[in-house]
């Protein structure tokens, strides 16, 4: 195993077939929801598989029953008007986007449970994402009361069109698994217990293929993502504007003690 991957406290590294990497965000006791440093290893792994001689494609699912329910909330409270910290978290979440974006081996989301935030960036930024049937998500950033910013903005509007994504990101409305695939938000939707049955052979398809051909056409067709990379950066500033604001902190708040929220620039709480 690429000693590179003995850094990782967060992330389970394993390599279950030859040139197939499996990685699976580890804190199933917080529906392995990223902590600091969970997001630091979240945006640095990528480099690392990169620079794998043994890796060819990279698996990457969630322990016990989410795949990852996004920042934990402690983490975003602690990011309320906390300048030095905002900085560092939007720096990764950049390094997410583009890491993965860069890396040139190709990466299989095998999403088997809840997907929110950084959690859903990582299984749509995949270049192949295998849902689970039964599953939802969410884009929830406007939930919390920040702008959508570290990778829907650019990407939805690509992959489902223009109305479904202001649909979907200006509401944070849940979507199930079957109409994530039929709107193209992910490349398949399969039985649960064949989730990762489903994305092994996938990955040994491509880990058994021509390697340089399959890495340059996941870089040619990648220059769609690099095309709207204005749209991320942009997205990605206002987020973390809106941290500074107090509808924000309501939204924190609100989720945290699951009570509905009542922003402070919302009309019932303006009226």
């Amino acid at each position: 195993m690429f000693s590179n991957y003995d850094a990782y406290q967060h992330l389970s590294i394993e390599s279950p077939a030859e040139g197939v990497l499996l990685i699976t965000m580890n804190r199933p006791e917080r529906l392995n929801a990223a902590n600091e440093r969970m997001h630091w290893e979240l945006a640095n792994i990528w480099r690392d598989v990169a620079c794998d001689p043994e890796t060819s494609v990279a698996v990457i699912t969630g322990a016990g029953r989410a795949f990852s329910a996004g920042g934990d909330l402690e983490m975003e409270a602690r990011l309320l008007n906390n300048y030095p910290a905002i900085l560092q978290t939007m720096e990764e979440a950049r390094d997410i986007v583009v890491n993965m974006t860069e890396c040139d081996k190709p990466i299989i989301s095998a999403i088997n449970g809840v997907a929110v935030g950084a959690g859903l960036a990582i299984a749509l930024l995949a270049d192949i994402s295998i849902m689970a049937e039964g599953v939802r998500f969410t884009d929830g950033h406007v939930r919390l009361g920040v702008a959508a910013g570290d990778h829907a903005a650019m990407l939805w509007p690509m992959m489902c069109g223009l109305a479904k994504a202001r649909y979907y990101l200006l509401t944070s409305d849940f979507i199930d698994a079957q109409e994530a695939e039929r709107i193209g938000l992910v490349s398949k939707c399969v039985p649960a217990d064949q989730l990762l049955d489903e994305a092994f052979a996938v990955a040994q398809k491509l880990a058994n293929g021509p390697q340089s051909a399959i890495r340059f056409t996941k870089r040619a067709l990648n220059h769609w993502v690099r095309s709207a990379a204005p749209i991320f950066e942009h997205s990605l500033a206002l987020e973390i504007l809106n941290f500074f604001g107090p509808d924000a902190a309501e939204g924190v708040d609100a989720v945290t003690n699951k009570r509905t929220p009542r922003f402070p620039s919302g009309s019932v709480s303006s009226s």
